[in-house]
């Protein structure tokens, strides 16, 4: 598990960009997936990073797949909202339900939101059924994530 302190990207200066961080209970899928996809599609407007309330190990592999599906080659590493203490986001954003109940208040200033999505990894049956779950889910936060950061942007 990778663990962010203050001494990385988000340090205290100024910023150009409003920040955001996606929080799921194993940071392996959906809050990685809206990461990547706000990083690469808003990159310009906004910051975003990825924390989970009980961090798996890694990456879901099935989740840097569909990434690379619609071109986004995302090296994300899980990491606990701990890492996060202190930090002011604009948003903090829970995307799944178990994340929600457990995520930790966050004082500084930014608001916190939900916008839960299915957790692909409960999906069950062949390869294919399970690879269309993480698409399923993918494409969601695609069309979802964006369109709440362009509300809150204005």
């Amino acid at each position: 598990m990778e663990n962010h302190n203050s001494s990385d990207d988000r340090s205290q200066k100024p910023r150009s960009k409003k920040e955001v961080v996606f929080v799921c209970t194993g940071n392996s899928c959906r809050s990685q997936m809206a990461e990547a996809i706000i990083n690469t599609r808003l990159g310009s407007e906004w910051k975003a990073y990825s924390a989970g309330t009980q961090p798996a190990d890694r990456v879901h592999p099935y989740t840097i797949e569909v990434l690379k599906e619609i071109g986004i080659d995302h090296q994300g590493h899980t990491k606990t909202v701990d890492g996060f203490f202190g930090h002011d986001f604009d948003l903090v954003i829970t995307v799944c339900d178990s994340a929600a109940e457990k995520c930790p208040l966050w004082l500084g200033k930014g608001k916190r939101m939900h916008m839960g999505f299915t957790d692909p990894t409960k999906a069950r049956g062949d390869e294919a059924t399970i690879m269309k779950a993480f698409r399923q889910v993918r494409d969601d936060i695609a069309e979802k994530i964006p369109t709440l950061l362009k509300i809150c942007s204005s």
